[in-house]
């Protein structure tokens, strides 16, 4: 079965046979689903009323477990933005009441980020939605393909999970 990357390989390898272009066969694929798992994603995030980035703040705050709250250090540590960015997104997550601004008991110039009830069910709502079209994404696999599949790309993602946080890209579920 030919799909679009096989006929830019075939391409390429006509113009350029001096080339060894069989990288592409993995990370032009890649590349490729990266693009509609993206579009899958705000798609899941929009029927909930959300943007990724929001979404990458709410699931940081519901994976910590109860009472669902984190400084916003650790929102910046969770989901490898800079503070000034994590600023803007907790303001406009507050604005729209999905969190909410506490004080900090253990530091009396510190505050915590907690989500509110409408976060919660935001949050658990698109990622119900987001699970779902995922599964979509990979229902021509069968489960043992998706398993090694897995593994195969683990394998390939440990090394830049090991250079540290900056030069890793931010996925949020």
């Amino acid at each position: 079965m030919e799909d679009d990357v096989d006929r830019l390989i075939a391409a390429w390898q006509r113009e350029r046979p001096d080339m060894d272009v069989a990288p592409m066969h993995v990370l032009s694929r890649i590349s490729r689903l990266a693009l509609h798992l993206d579009r899958a994603r705000k798609e899941a995030f929009a029927g909930h009323g959300l943007e990724p980035s929001e979404f990458d703040v709410l699931s940081a705050l519901r994976r910590s477990g109860e009472p669902y709250q984190l400084s916003p250090g650790q929102l910046v540590q969770e989901t490898l933005v800079t503070s000034g960015t994590m600023t803007n997104r907790v303001d406009r997550l507050v604005t729209k009441g999905l969190v909410e601004r506490l004080p900090d008991p253990a530091d009396r110039r510190g505050v915590q980020v907690r989500l509110t009830p409408s976060g919660r069910a935001a949050v658990d709502g698109a990622l119900d939605a987001l699970i779902s079209r995922e599964r979509d994404l990979l229902a021509g696999l069968e489960p043992a393909s998706a398993d090694g599949l897995a593994a195969a790309l683990r394998t390939l993602s440990q090394p830049f999970d090991h250079q540290g946080a900056r030069a890793r890209p931010t996925v949020g579920a």
